[in-house]
């Protein structure tokens, strides 16, 4: 039986340096209710959002439509504040655990997870 990993804290320079990038130079971020663990989207970042992210503590996402990077609630005013990051075991998915300001879907719902198969 394998060892049970332990909880790994990286500065923000190794957190960064373990995430492995797409050939297109993105990752996909889950963002979560710090609160009670809600899954409220999934969102894309690059180098340069998730740098903005981490420092400045507000969630900057990389839109593959518009192709720019976006602040979350920058023009709805449904913010999110990251509270903690999270890298997967192979580096390749973030996990963001935010407050989130207002409701996190662009149709107004509180997360974009509201359709479930029956």
């Amino acid at each position: 039986m394998a060892p049970k990993p332990t909880l790994e804290r990286l500065s923000t320079e190794a957190f960064i340096a373990g995430v492995k990038f797409d050939a297109g130079g993105l990752v996909p971020a889950v963002a979560q209710d710090a609160d009670d663990g809600r899954v409220l989207m999934l969102a894309w970042m690059n180098d340069e959002s998730l740098r903005r992210t981490l420092t400045s503590r507000e969630v900057t996402y990389w839109s593959r439509s518009r192709t720019n990077l976006w602040r979350k609630g920058e023009s709805s005013g449904h913010t999110q504040h990251l509270v903690e990051a999270w890298l997967d075991c192979d580096g390749d998915t973030i996990l963001l655990k935010v407050k989130q300001n207002g409701p996190a879907c662009h149709t107004g719902a509180p997360t974009c997870f509201f359709r479930r198969m029956e």
